[in-house]
């Protein structure tokens, strides 16, 4: 059974809370029924990423057998056979579009467009360089949007700018993380790796997380007590990058679950905007 829990990659499904930032940051947060009304939207989102996930992995097993750490998952293991996965993936695919038929249009049309580059990301996209990275950063976009049509919430220009700036930042962080614990071996378990000329990666993290600052900045410039997040988001930046560089994973959910210090960043973001959002004073 354990298994069969595994190949759904729960852990990921932290990524699906970006559909709570438009409420969130919105200040819709606590209106009665909230709650209640984002948590199909949730469980759509973490069954959906699910059955990509399992598609990718059927579609990688041979490469995720001889990496170091993707050896251990539980189709290139072997715990779950190939075909109960793809059976297993394709319940979750028509599960997730069955139950977000409840849900509003527009958040349909953002699931599927999630979905459409998922799946075009794990049949194609994954081995081309940048367009690995944009796909990888799409996919928040797309659960930033969705998360805007299920709560009725307005996306302003500067928060999805902040949103692609940081997912690419996150992206590329990643990509150079593999690159890095891979090595001279990186190319057979990535083609698109071995396409980054040496410091490629590096460049494209600093820019874009540079940008992200002038981007964030500009959206928070208008709530004055969301300007003193700013240094923690440097701070938080700045850590990442460390993280990276050290020869860690790169993988923005490792990261944040297995860092004390980034972690704390993350909470201490929340609270701040939350107390500057929710308490005027």
């Amino acid at each position: 059974m354990l298994p069969y829990l595994l190949v759904l990659r729960p852990h990921q499904w932290l990524k699906n809370l970006m559909l709570f930032f438009p409420p969130f940051l919105g200040g819709v947060l606590f209106t009665p029924g909230f709650f209640q009304k984002g948590l199909l939207p949730f469980a759509v989102f973490c069954i959906a990423s699910s059955a990509t996930y399992i598609f990718n992995d059927i579609r990688d097993q041979e490469q995720d057998r001889v990496h170091p750490k993707k050896q251990h998952r539980p189709i290139a293991s072997g715990a779950v056979a190939v075909s109960h996965a793809a059976v297993f993936g394709i319940v979750l695919f028509v599960a997730s579009i069955l139950l977000s038929l409840k849900l509003p249009m527009a958040f349909l049309a953002w699931l599927m467009a999630y979905l459409g580059l998922s799946f075009a990301y794990s049949s194609v996209l994954k081995d081309q360089p940048i367009f690995d990275i944009f796909c990888v950063a799409s996919g928040f976009v797309f659960r930033l949007f969705a998360g805007g049509a299920a709560f009725d919430v307005k996306v302003s220009d500067w928060l999805f700018l902040s949103v692609l700036l940081l997912a690419l930042f996150l992206s590329a962080g990643k990509r150079l993380g593999e690159k890095k614990m891979l090595g001279d071996s990186s190319g057979q378990h990535r083609k698109s790796l071995d396409a980054y000329p040496d410091g490629t990666l590096d460049g494209f993290m600093y820019m874009s997380g540079a940008a992200v600052l002038v981007t964030y900045t500009m959206y928070v410039i208008t709530m004055h007590k969301l300007v003193f997040t700013v240094p923690l988001c440097c701070f938080g930046l700045f850590r990442y990058m460390m993280i990276v560089k050290r020869g860690g994973s790169g993988d923005p959910t490792d990261s944040l679950l297995k860092d004390p210090v980034l972690f704390m960043v993350g909470v201490l973001w929340v609270v701040m905007v939350g107390f500057a959002t929710y308490f005027k004073v």
